[in-house]
């Protein structure tokens, strides 16, 4: 009776989740060196959701199964005054799109209110139930 709630409580989290991530890729969109000061650029990163719950994948529900790298090529741009440019003048940048991260925080958005809205249901199902019992 209760795992709708479990349910819609592991999607909150897997979405939260994705949302973080995506606010990661946001704020490291022109970021070119990692945290030894050396030039490598931000990678941006995606989640891999799976079915079931974190705990016990038997039961109904969705967990993040991994965060993952995305190994698509760097962009490139020629700036030959810039302390990591290559020898030919061209400088990596992070492999992130802004728009394409600003439809991922919409659609995680948009996804974490659908499951809170599920959940609202649910809880007045049940408390109708209880009143029909009663």
């Amino acid at each position: 009776m209760f795992d709708i709630l479990d349910m819609g409580a592991s999607a909150l989290t897997a979405q939260r989740t994705r949302m973080d991530t995506v606010a990661g890729n946001i704020a490291n969109i022109n970021t070119l060196r990692d945290a030894s000061g050396k030039s490598n650029p931000y990678r941006r990163r995606f989640v891999l959701f799976a079915p079931g719950q974190a705990e016990n994948s038997s039961k109904p529900g969705v967990h993040v199964k991994s965060i993952q790298t995305d190994p698509s090529p760097f962009p490139k741009r020629y700036d030959p005054g810039n302390p990591d440019a290559d020898k030919d003048g061209y400088v990596s940048y992070p492999n992130i799109d802004l728009s394409v991260e600003f439809v991922n925080a919409l659609e995680a958005s948009r996804a974490y209110e659908a499951n809170v809205t599920m959940m609202d249901t649910a809880k007045s199902m049940f408390n109708s139930s209880l009143r029909l019992l009663a």
